[in-house]
This record gives C-alpha cells, sequence and structure tokens, in this order.
C-alpha cells in the first residue's frame, strides 16, 4: 500500500513539474543546426543521426540539442551540446527544442 502511494506522489509531482517547465507554445531554436553538414534552419523536434557511424553535430542556435542513445529520441540522454559547440553525437537521435 505505501509503494503505491509513494508510486502516485512520484508520478504526480513528475507531471506537475513537467507542466510548469513545458512553455505554453512551442517554438524552433533560432539558428542553424548542422548533422553530418546538412543545415537545419531554425530546427526542432527530433532527428535522426546515423546507424552505422557517429555524426558531426555543429549547434549554431540558442538551444541545446540533446543526443539520446536510441532512436526517436527514445532511451535515455547520451549528452548535450550546447550552442556554438562542435561535436560529435554517440547517439541515434537529437533532440531541440
Amino acid at each position: 500500500m505505501m509503494r503505491r502511494a509513494a508510486r502516485l506522489l512520484g508520478a504526480c509531482a513528475a507531471a506537475a513539474m513537467l507542466a510548469l517547465a513545458t512553455p505554453g507554445t512551442a517554438q524552433a531554436a533560432h539558428g542553424v543546426l548542422f548533422i553530418d553538414q546538412a543545415p537545419n534552419e531554425d530546427p526542432s523536434g527530433c532527428y535522426p543521426l546515423g546507424d552505422f557511424a557517429p555524426s558531426e553535430v555543429a549547434n549554431f542556435t540558442n538551444e541545446v540539442a540533446w543526443v539520446w542513445a536510441g532512436p526517436n529520441c527514445d532511451g535515455w540522454v547520451e549528452h548535450p551540446i550546447v550552442p556554438g559547440e562542435r561535436a560529435i553525437a554517440r547517439g541515434r537521435s537529437l533532440y531541440i527544442e
């Protein structure tokens, strides 16, 4: 009974934090995100990365790009790529808001 209550309370707390952290309207990052030298102007959402080799990413936007372990921005976050940074993305997908 205690475990069930704790899980319910944890789920409610997580939902409340997500609701507070999510802005009312979605906006794309401003700038250009290069994935394997292909430019993406004002990117937003999830982008696939190379299946067989790590992708080269250059983040010239005003937002952090998050590299995910799985395809479709699933799994866990491998590492961030901050604005102005060039990096080798060792994951299967990338999310930027």
